[in-house]
Order: C-alpha cells, then sequence, then structure tokens
C-alpha cells in the first residue's frame, strides 16, 4: 500500500513498483545510476555495465521477480527515489538468518539532503521487517564514501568484501549489513 510523508512541505509518497512502472523506472535507474558513479569510471566500462544491468528486458524481468520488491518514493507524480530489495543466498559473511539484500538505492541529485534518502531507507526497513527478515544487507563501492557514510548511519557495519565487475574493472565492494531490530 503507498505511505506518504512530508519532507520540506513536498508528500512523498512511498509505493511498490509495479510492472507498468518498468519504463520510467528503467530511465530514472539509468539517469541516477550515471549520475553517481560516470565520474570514477571510464565511459567505457560504464556503457559496457549499464550495456547489460540497465535495459527494458532486464528491469521487466526485476520487476517480476517474486522474491524482489522495488519502492518508489514520488513527488507530486514524478519518481524521486527508488529503493529494490531482494531476498536471495547472503553472502557467507552475512552470518544472520532471514536477510534480505538492498541492492540498490538511489535518490535523485535534486533530493539528496533533503530528507528522502532517510525516509526511503525507513520505508525499505518497513517493508523488510513486514516481510518477516531480521536482517539487511548490501553491497557499496569502497570509493563511495557519501552512500557508506549514510548506511552507517544507519546501523549498517561492513562484515566482508566482494568483487563487482565494472565492464573490465573488477571493483572492490564491501558487504554491510544491520540488525532490523536495531
Amino acid at each position: 500500500m503507498p505511505s506518504a510523508r512530508k519532507i520540506n512541505e513536498a508528500a512523498i509518497v512511498f509505493r511498490r513498483a509495479v510492472p507498468d512502472d518498468a519504463e520510467t523506472l528503467l530511465e530514472f535507474a539509468r539517469r541516477t545510476y550515471y549520475e553517481t558513479f560516470a565520474a570514477m569510471n571510464t565511459p567505457e566500462n560504464m556503457q559496457a555495465y549499464m550495456a547489460s544491468a540497465f535495459t527494458l528486458p532486464q528491469f521487466k524481468a526485476e520487476l517480476s521477480d517474486p522474491a524482489a520488491v522495488f519502492l518508489l518514493a514520488e513527488v507530486d507524480g514524478h519518481l524521486r527515489g527508488y529503493a529494490k530489495l531482494r531476498a536471495d543466498k547472503a553472502p557467507e559473511c552475512v552470518t544472520a538468518d532471514a536477510a534480505v539484500e538492498l541492492v540498490r538505492f538511489y535518490i535523485d541529485q535534486p533530493w539528496q539532503g533533503s530528507g528522502l534518502a532517510s525516509a526511503m531507507m525507513e520505508a525499505c526497513l518497513t517493508e523488510a521487517k513486514a516481510g518477516g527478515f531480521k536482517t539487511m544487507y548490501l553491497g557499496v563501492w569502497e570509493k563511495n564514501l557519501r552512500a557508506q557514510a549514510f548506511y552507517h548511519k544507519w546501523n549498517f557495519v561492513r562484515v566482508g568484501e566482494h568483487t563487482f565487475q565494472m565492464g573490465d574493472d573488477p571493483q572492490l565492494d564491501w558487504w554491510m549489513m544491520r540488525s532490523l531490530s536495531t
């Protein structure tokens, strides 16, 4: 069910994505991913990764995955942020039971610093708890210091690392996790 919250006098509506959101979500996801990582990666590596991860067939498949939930944050009917949660086998370093992965978490640049990211994280934690999960984990690039600081603020702690393949560049991502009871 959609829920609403006010931030800076703007009404934010949180809702689960549906298949009809695929094209809008894809455009938003491509743009926010590019804005976040293009300056720190080669154009060739960005293109190679985005050509496989950000396609309409890929997003339609992800939206129809019963193990995944996309949460959208909208203001006046416009997408301003999204997150993807997915129940899957956790990496070995995530030692807690009933874990769900926060696969993606992106906020539109003009809304960064507005409180929307915190409201979105609250929505993700609520969604995960409602799904019966006890732990949330995520991967974050070792060079994405802003995201790391945000996740630390939300009680995520580093528990391991893995390789994230960006084109031909093997990058180091940290696994972070937190209990949903805190």
